[in-house]
């Protein structure tokens, strides 16, 4: 078992920053990744138990990582935020059924935490 609560896998170095602060302040233990290429290895390898994605990363888009994360059986339960500057779930090609929730960014900090207690409950 992994020490990982959230996985975040975001390129951005400012926003990466904000939710690793956000949150691992809280208690959560976050580990970061910066593109799509090779996340779902790192998602197999920490088993978190929360993946909060971009949608636009290099080298494979968060859509396909996502797409991948729901056909695998082994991780096809693990639960994902997305994160989207693309805006809401219509406009960005989300389906709701693919991801737990979605949030456009920029976010306020206090949903963002409101929101990760909700799909996780506390954290330790």
């Amino acid at each position: 078992m992994s020490d990982t609560d959230i996985l975040l896998i975001e390129d951005e170095p400012n926003i990466a920053e904000a939710v690793r602060f956000i949150l691992t302040r809280d208690g959560w233990r976050l580990d970061h990744w910066g593109e799509g290429g090779q996340a779902l290895d790192h998602i197999a390898r920490l088993r978190p138990r929360l993946v909060i994605l971009d949608i636009m990363l290099p080298a494979q888009s968060g859509l396909e990582v996502l797409s991948g994360l729901r056909a695998d059986p082994s991780l096809a339960a693990t639960p994902v935020l997305i994160l989207t500057a693309r805006g809401t779930a219509g406009r960005s090609g989300i389906a709701p059924a693919d991801a737990d929730r979605i949030m456009s960014k920029p976010f306020d900090n206090d949903e963002l935490r409101r929101t990760v207690v909700e799909m996780l409950g506390a954290p330790g």
